[in-house]
């Protein structure tokens, strides 16, 4: 099993955005052949990096949480009033209409580049962020977008749109009111315009903005919440059909309370829970422990302190939403977000399987995890991998491993129980192997990207 993971690893580069070139050339099981091979895919990796970059697009996940803070509607008002209530009558003007024509035009024109300068930004830096989003992170918030587009018929650049329009009306409402001010035959009727006209733009702003920007208020609050994969810490994903155990296992080999985040377009959560994993030098594994709650990425381990190890990462294991057999285009958000998660993060992958018959899903039968074991292999078939028959202790269906093992062709597989604790230990082994095999790509990659570089 190491050898074909080790084999695997140059395809599991071609999965990253940054890399995709690289799918062409294998990995053989030899340090040195490896070490060349490793450089040149560092090498292509640069070039890769430097077309991204051109290209504006963000080598990091974390670009949902970057994007720019929106206030609640009736808090920009507010503020807004405030910043015209300050506008003070200049003194210097004897004369009390033209002073009072002075007063109302900056009081409005301060009313209105409150009102809209903050819509002209929010515009502005979302279609920036939205622009440079990691891959994945792009694909969460199309999803994110195309489940608002369900309930509304909206979508966020219909939004943004509506945003700006308003902007623009509220900008050209405001030319007029200050004209009007000036037009004014008497003090009291520049007061009185002044008022109106203040009422009017705070009238327009509440029925074109706030519903859209209350809008994006909701999607913002989603997409920033949504859970941020490290791409500079090795991961496995588990992947299989619904209610196969995935996220016992996660629960079972890494962190005690791993964390459940939900994604926007949906009630089902994410789990992701971490190991962290000492190694005596760069390339030997020595331990791996489950951290403690408190534990923090990037920070010093104390056995690293003391120096008893060359250093240590909390690597990430997660679980996936489950796929089900069919299409990709009538797959739901859940399912292409699994997808995405494979083909734009730097991870290895457990398949797991219930072959007890008991998934728990009509569309999760046997034959049918089979068939999409095949159909995930062959759409990604040099990934790191190693295959899980999960539950085990539960029994299996008659002649459901000898169909297994046919479609693996000699192929290891773990035969594993949580309950009675059946092939842990294996398993536990053979995700080391898969961490210890993307941390070298990884590292690979810092050589030429110094934002992939690993966080000790």
């Amino acid at each position: 099993m190491v050898q074909q993971l080790i084999r695997c690893w140059v395809s599991f580069i071609a999965i990253m955005p940054l890399v995709s070139a690289f799918s062409s050339y294998s990995i053989r099981y030899s340090r040195s052949t490896a070490s060349r091979s490793l450089a040149l895919f560092a090498k292509n990796a640069s070039t890769k990096t430097k077309l991204a970059k051109s290209n504006g697009q963000n080598a990091n996940t974390g670009g949902l949480r970057r994007l720019p803070v929106v206030k609640a509607p009736k808090e920009l008002m507010d503020k807004a009033k405030k910043s015209a209530r300050i506008i003070a009558a200049d003194t210097s003007v004897k004369n009390a209409r033209n002073r009072a024509r002075k007063h109302g035009a900056e009081t409005i024109n301060a009313l209105s580049q409150a009102l809209c300068i903050p819509l002209r930004d929010l515009v502005k830096g979302y279609k920036r962020e939205w622009r440079q989003l990691h891959p994945f992170e792009r694909v969460v918030a199309d999803l994110t977008a195309r489940s608002r587009q369900k309930q509304d018929g909206l979508t966020i650049s219909i939004v943004l749109d509506d945003i700006h329009e308003a902007r623009k009306e509220i900008l050209a409402s405001g030319k007029d009111w200050i004209s009007k001010v000036k037009s004014a035959e008497t003090a009291r009727e520049a007061d009185d315009v002044t008022q109106e006209g203040q009422d009017s733009l705070l009238e327009l702003y509440d029925v074109l903005a706030a519903p859209a920007v209350s809008g994006i208020l909701g999607v913002q609050r989603s997409l920033r919440s949504a859970p941020v994969v490290r791409l500079d810490t090795p991961a496995v994903v588990l992947v299989g059909a619904p209610n196969v155990g995935k996220s016992s296992i996660v629960r079972e080999i890494s962190s005690a309370t791993p964390e459940v985040n939900n994604y926007p377009f949906t009630t089902r959560g994410m789990t992701l829970g971490h190991v962290e994993v000492f190694w005596s030098d760069n390339e030997a594994i020595a331990k791996a422990v489950v951290p403690s709650a408190d534990r923090k990425q990037g920070q010093k381990a104390m056995d690293v302190t003391i120096g008893k190890y060359a250093f240590s990462q909390l690597c990430q294991v997660m679980d996936s939403p489950g796929l089900l057999v069919r299409p990709d285009d009538e797959r739901n958000e859940m399912e292409s977000l699994t997808l995405a998660a494979m083909q734009h993060l730097p991870t290895a992958v457990m398949y797991v399987m219930d072959l007890s018959g008991g998934a728990g899903d009509k569309c999760s039968s046997v034959a049918d995890q089979l068939q999409l074991r095949k159909e995930v292999r062959a759409r990604f078939p040099r990934r790191p991998w190693i295959d899980v028959v999960s539950k085990y202790d539960l029994g299996v269906v008659d002649g459901a491993l000898e169909d297994l093992e046919d479609i693996l062709d000699g192929t290891p597989y773990i035969k594993l129980s949580i309950h009675d604790g059946t092939g842990v230990e294996e398993l536990r082994s053979e995700v080391l192997k898969m961490l210890g095999g993307v941390r070298i790509v990884l590292d690979a990659m810092a050589a030429v990207d110094t934002r992939s570089a690993r966080k000790e």
